[in-house]
């Protein structure tokens, strides 16, 4: 999905490198294992942060949470969790199989409904540490029977998204801009991404309706906001400064996403701007007027 280079940033079909703490895409070929070494993580601290995830059938395009080495996840819980952008009781409850009254108690001195971003809480989760005694006690005395031959772990490649559906044109995301890199190969022949000048304080709206998938941080990216719309269209909004919108928020066109950030490799203060079509970068100017 997203990644960048010391020197410009750029949009690529893969991560260049992994950031314990953050959210990360699956791109062709990964598996936990290399995940978890990229990362610097135990393999099972990323596994138990990750209950919902099918280690033998990864998807391109899922989503992992590779936690930073601050959080635990003890066998049968309290997990130490690091809140996150967005992050609620309720949600981490989901996530975690647990409920938000357990979370609340477990940490009686916070306050949910003013949580800070990089703040540790416990997780105690449902069932507790008996659930997880038994569940080793019934797997040793389950006869060892031979386990079959896994399926390979690695990602498939994305499937032909088809032609771009019809539609009316889209507005640009500034009011405001100047096109200082078009989307397009440079001379290695790596993808970059549409560039976009602006000044201080200039506001980045959304295109199209949709639905915000991703708002938070990413490695030499800053803040980034991804959205989905309809016809399996995304756009990505990053060197954000400011984010407006919320992660799981549905918005309509025209609606703030974030705040443009100044760049300390272009002196500028640039909005990186990229189109994706079933999860494949296109040029933008396909779609906006």
């Amino acid at each position: 999905m997203l990644s960048g280079c010391a020197n410009s940033p750029r949009i690529s079909s893969g991560y260049t490198s992994v950031l314990a703490g953050n959210w990360v895409t699956i791109r062709s070929g990964d598996t936990l294992g290399e995940i978890a070494r990229r990362a610097g993580v135990p393999l099972v601290r990323l596994q138990r942060f990750n209950p919902g995830v099918d280690a033998r059938h990864l998807r391109i395009g899922q989503r992992i949470l590779v936690p930073s080495r601050r959080e635990r996840a003890p066998s049968g819980g309290p997990y130490r969790y690091q809140i996150r952008p967005g992050d609620t009781y309720t949600a981490v409850a989901r996530r975690f199989g647990t409920t938000a009254g357990r979370i609340r108690a477990a940490n009686p001195g916070l306050d949910p409904a003013d949580l800070d971003v990089g703040q540790l809480v416990r997780v105690p989760l449902s069932g507790g540490t008996r659930t997880a005694v038994a569940t080793r006690s019934t797997r040793q005395s389950t006869p060892a029977q031979r386990k079959p031959k896994p399926k390979s772990t690695r990602a498939v490649s994305l499937p032909d998204p088809g032609p771009l559906p019809k539609q009316r044109a889209w507005p640009w995301p500034l009011d405001d801009y100047r096109v200082v890199r078009a989307f397009g190969r440079d001379k290695r022949g790596a993808l970059q991404p549409m560039l976009l000048a602006a000044k201080r304080g200039d506001v980045a709206h959304a295109v199209a309706d949709g639905d915000v998938r991703f708002a938070s941080t990413m490695r030499q990216l800053g803040h980034v906001v991804i959205v989905h719309h309809d016809g399996n269209l995304q756009t990505v909004y990053a060197l954000c400064d400011k984010l407006e919108v919320r992660e799981g928020q549905t918005i309509a066109a025209g609606t703030p996403v974030c705040t443009v950030g100044y760049s300390n490799v272009t002196h500028r203060y640039d909005l990186l701007f990229d189109v994706r079509h079933g999860g494949k970068p296109i040029d933008p100017r396909k779609v906006l007027r």
